[in-house]
């Protein structure tokens, strides 16, 4: 019998140990100075454009990298840049998600923008857009923030400083009907087709499959399962310092990581105890997961990619409205050579022939436990200065 055991870590997986390393006084929880921009912005920012940005750099990013830089050197403007040393190449090769993730940005700061009487004027790459292989130095958008006495709130925006990827296990209960149509509901202004696979065992027999062969693949990859250990943070002295990417601070894979037992300069070998155990995990995870949502797009240019990442911070945001957790599953719609099988999976079975159609995003849903918040670098992190 195999004694070793398996422990959590970074997006539900596993590392093995011979025996419990306790740590005492140590808990789960994340420094505070890591989760304060959670707390939203001072009640006396003078300054309206941080006050929306404070909220703006909540959206969810692609392995929490929040790649995100603005300049508000111009007086009653914001420009949205990408820092470029905060890219996914292995993973995410072409930047899909990293765009993606600069819509969610703004989304969340129109959100806020809205709940402050004021209009964001939204422009989408002042000097040109990306090509379609890779990000240059270039603005992303230039926002400008007007009043205007026709604005209506958004109530989604109370939901930001709530709002959480959770990737834990969720509930086998199908969600409600009509949390499902709220979530459809939300995005119906964008131009993207959303779905659900809910309440038939064969289609949730089908998403289950291509999610954990992905899965699988992603892990048995050296380099793409690399590109996460390169911004996993363990412990609170990691995560404190840099307060981005993949956190994990349970008290036993701190010690581990203390005496070297866990190296994130190597990629497992094959066949590796702990990879089994972490594809045994998300296999766990998948076959309890009760429902499944997608965004489809006809194109898939940077705008459309932009755009996308709009339509999936609504949507999260009203799942959150329902009580519903979601996270997204990446891993098939990554276009490295390794998932072409997944990534034509998943384009076939929503019925998006690529490369007319792009799945933009597709997210397991449920009911689940409360999570804690992911760390954040906080607002003056993402201002260029000079």
């Amino acid at each position: 019998m195999d004694r070793r055991r398996f422990l959590r870590v970074a997006g539900g997986g596993f590392i093995a140990a011979a025996a419990p390393l306790p740590l005492a006084g140590c808990s789960d929880a994340y420094p505070s100075e890591a989760v304060r921009a959670w707390q939203g912005p001072a009640s006396d920012e003078g300054d309206v454009r941080r006050w929306v940005l404070a909220h703006a750099i909540l959206a969810p990013h692609s392995h929490n990298l929040q790649s995100w830089l603005v300049d508000l050197r111009q007086p009653g403007e914001i420009a949205l840049y990408c820092d470029l040393t905060r890219l996914l190449p292995e993973t995410d090769p072409f930047s899909r998600q990293i765009m993606m993730s600069h819509g969610t940005f703004l989304e969340l700061l129109d959100l806020a923008a809205r709940r402050k009487g004021l209009r964001a004027d939204i422009e989408l790459f002042p000097q040109g857009e990306f090509g379609p292989r890779e990000l240059d130095k270039r603005p992303v958008a230039r926002i400008r923030l007007a009043p205007d006495a026709g604005v209506r709130p958004d109530p989604l925006f109370d939901q930001i400083l709530g709002r959480r990827t959770n990737r834990e296990a969720y509930e086998p209960r199908e969600p409600a009907a009509k949390a499902l149509q709220a979530i459809a509901a939300s995005v119906a202004a964008h131009r993207v087709r959303a779905g659900f696979a809910a309440g038939s065992a064969n289609a949730l027999r089908q998403h289950r499959a291509i999610a954990s062969e992905a899965w699988r693949i992603e892990l048995e990859t050296p380099r793409t399962v690399l590109e996460s250990y390169k911004v996993l943070r363990v412990g609170p002295r990691e995560i404190a310092q840099h307060r981005d990417g993949l956190s994990i601070n349970a008290p036993l894979v701190r010690a581990l990581t203390a005496v070297g037992l866990f190296d994130r300069s190597k990629a497992p070998a094959p066949g590796d105890a702990a990879m089994a155990g972490q594809i045994k995990d998300f296999n766990a995870k998948m076959a309890a997961t009760p429902a499944f949502f997608w965004l489809v797009t006809q194109g898939n240019d940077r705008r459309t990619q932009v755009n996308a990442g709009r339509a999936y911070a609504r949507a999260q945001l009203a799942a959150g409205a329902q009580g519903l957790s979601m996270q997204p599953l990446s891993q098939a719609l990554q276009e490295y050579p390794e998932q072409a099988g997944t990534y034509a999976a998943i384009h076939a079975l929503l019925e998006a022939p690529a490369p007319a159609h792009t799945v933009q995003m597709w997210a397991r849903v449920g009911y689940a436990p409360p999570v804690q918040p992911a760390p954040r670098r906080g607002l003056d992190a993402h201002i260029v200065r000079a």
